[in-house]
C-alpha cells in the first residue's frame, strides 16, 4: 500500500496543497508550529476519518473558511483507489472513488496507517480511556463492522445513562429493561473483538519486544474488560452473563446515575517480566513496550488485509535511542511506506534512510528545497 499523492484545502493551517509523495521513506523538515503535524494528521483522518488529536471535526477546518478537503490517492494491491473527505459546519462526507458513502464504515479500510507520536507513550502510562481509544481506532481499520457496533453501542449507552440520571419510578427500571438487550447485544460484540484483537497484537508484539531488548525483558497483554468472564469466546454465554450482571448492579447504578458495566469501562494492561508496565516500568521500558505495539501492528494489519499500512512517524525519532531508532528503521525501511516529520536532520539516522524524499514544511507550506 503506497500513498502516492495527498491534496488539502482550507485543513488547519494549509490553504492549500497538492503534493506527490512516490518515495517509501518521506521525511518532512521543519521548524515547530509550521504544520507537519497537521500534514500526518491529515493522511490519518484520511484513513480513520477522524483525528487523534481532537474529537471536534470543526478544528481541522481552517480559520480562513467554513469547509475542508482532505483528498489522496493510494495504490493497493488490487489498484489504485481515490479517496476524499469533506468538512463543513453541517459535518462530513466522504467518498471512494467519486461515491459518496452513506456510512463511514464503508469507506474506512481504504487506505490503513500506524501512527506513532511521543503522546503515544500515554498508551502504557496514561489512562484507561487513552487505550481505549487506541483499541477502537486499529480495531475499526481492519474489522469496519466493529466501527457500526460501537456506534450503536455508544448510542444505547447514552441512552440508558439518560434513564438511570433521572430515573425515579417504576417505568424508569422498565425503560432501562428496554436498553438492557441492545447494550448487551453490542457490548458483546465489541468485548469478542477486543479480545480476539489483543491476543493477536500480542503475538507480533512479544516477538518485537524480545528483538528489541535482545530477550531480556518478555512482554505480555491482557484484556481487562469490565465484565470479568471466562466465556470471551462464547457469545450466547457471555450474553448471558452480561444481562445477569447488568441486574445485579441496578440499584448501585440508579443511585449513581451512569452505566457501571461494558466495554466503556475495559482496559489493557501491559506487563514486562509479569510487572505491570504501567506501575513498575522504567520510562525506557514503558517506551519499548509502546514501540513494540506500534511495531506489532504493522503485522497484524498485514495479516489482516494482505498488506502493510502507511506509518506515520510524527517526531518520534528524535525520541528515541539509537538501538530503538534502528531497530525502528529497519523495521520498515523495505516493506512499508513511510511519513517522518523532524525538526532537523541530525535526531534521524539518515545513515540508515535510502532514497527518502526529503521536504521542507514553513508555514502551511511544503517544498523541495529549503529557503
Amino acid at each position: 500500500m503506497r500513498l502516492q499523492s495527498i491534496k488539502l484545502s482550507n485543513y488547519r493551517n494549509y490553504e492549500s496543497l497538492e503534493l506527490e509523495t512516490p518515495s517509501m521513506v518521506n521525511v518532512f523538515l521543519g521548524s515547530n508550529a509550521q504544520g507537519k503535524t497537521n500534514l500526518l494528521e491529515a493522511i490519518l483522518v484520511l484513513a480513520l476519518t477522524k483525528s487523534h488529536r481532537t474529537s471536534k471535526d470543526k478544528e481541522l477546518i481552517g480559520w480562513q473558511g467554513d469547509h475542508a478537503y482532505i483528498g489522496g490517492v493510494v495504490d493497493k494491491k488490487y489498484g489504485r483507489l481515490s479517496l476524499e473527505l469533506s468538512y463543513s459546519q453541517k459535518g462530513k462526507k466522504a467518498k471512494l472513488n467519486g461515491l459518496e458513502q452513506r456510512k463511514l464504515s464503508d469507506y474506512v479500510g481504504g487506505l490503513n496507517v500506524v501512527m506513532f507520536a511521543p503522546e503515544d507513550l500515554e498508551i502504557v502510562k496514561g489512562t484507561p480511556g487513552v487505550r481505549r481509544r487506541f483499541l477502537d481506532m486499529e480495531i475499526g481499520q481492519v474489522q469496519p463492522g466493529y466501527l457500526h457496533w460501537l456506534q450503536q453501542y455508544h448510542k444505547v449507552l447514552q441512552q440508558r445513562n439518560n434513564v438511570l440520571k433521572n430515573g425515579q419510578h417504576l417505568r424508569d427500571a422498565a425503560m432501562l429493561e428496554v436498553w438492557n438487550m441492545q447494550f448487551a447485544e453490542y457490548g458483546v460484540k465489541i468485548m469478542m473483538k477486543r479480545q480476539h484483537f489483543i491476543k493477536k497484537l500480542q503475538t507480533y508484539a512479544q516477538h518485537i519486544h524480545a528483538g528489541i531488548t535482545n530477550g531480556a525483558e518478555q512482554l505480555r497483554l491482557a484484556y481487562k474488560p469490565s465484565l470479568e468472564s471466562e466465556h470471551l469466546q462464547d457469545e450466547a454465554m457471555l450474553f448471558e452473563q452480561f444481562m445477569v450482571k447488568l441486574t445485579q448492579v441496578k440499584d448501585q447504578e440508579f443511585r449513581r446515575g451512569v452505566s457501571l458495566v461494558g466495554p466503556h469501562r475495559d482496559d489493557i494492561a501491559f506487563f514486562i517480566n509479569d510487572k505491570e508496565a504501567q506501575v513498575f516500568g522504567s520510562q525506557g521500558q514503558q517506551r519499548t513496550t509502546a514501540l513494540s505495539i506500534k511495531l506489532a501492528e504493522l503485522e497484524l494489519i498485514h495479516e489482516e488485509i494482505g498488506e502493510y499500512p502507511i506509518l506515520l512517524l510524527d517526531d518520534v525519532l528524535s525520541e528515541l535511542d539509537r538501538n530503538r531508532q534502528t531497530q525502528l528503521i529497519e523495521t520498515f525501511q523495505s516493506k512499508v511506506q513511510t511519513f517522518i516529520t523532524t525538526t532537523g536532520l541530525e535526531s534521524v539516522d539518515m545513515d540508515r534512510l535510502h532514497h527518502a524524499g526529503i521536504y521542507y514544511v514553513k508555514n502551511g507550506e511544503v517544498s523541495l528545497t529549503p529557503e
